[in-house]
């Protein structure tokens, strides 16, 4: 019996945001800050710069953390893509993460993603108040 190897992209919830996350690949890579001007658009606000020289509290805020998550796991799967990495015989996600599977698999538009992820985020902050 012959094991047939495949790879799989998992990708993950929030909890692992921080200030200048992303600074050094974006340094080599354009595609990162192209990501997230693209994330801008939508939500209106420049979340490259948030998340590069805000405050840690703001981006845990779950309205602003969840698009960004979104943006940061899709910024580093374009950056696979584009370097020619194996294309994965599977992709999911751990809670948020499973918004950025979507959109890897080309079954939702990252800019529809953003605009969805945003308002779960707004929701979750209702439903569970700051603190």
């Amino acid at each position: 019996m012959s094991i047939k190897q495949n790879l799989a992209f998992v990708f993950s919830g929030q909890g692992s945001q921080k200030i200048g996350m992303l600074a050094e690949m974006a340094a080599e890579n354009k595609i990162v800050t192209d990501t997230f001007s693209e994330a801008s658009k939508v939500l209106g606000y420049d979340l490259w710069n948030l998340c590069q020289t805000g405050e840690q509290e703001k981006i845990n805020q779950t309205e602003i953390t969840q698009p960004l998550m979104l943006t940061s796991s899709i910024a580093l799967w374009r950056i696979w893509q584009q370097k020619g990495g194996v294309q994965p015989a599977y992709l999911a996600g751990h809670s948020l993460g499973e918004w950025s599977a979507l959109v890897a698999s080309g079954v939702v538009a990252f800019a529809d993603a953003v605009d969805l992820v945003r308002n779960r985020g707004a929701f979750m902050q209702i439903a569970v108040p700051k603190g």
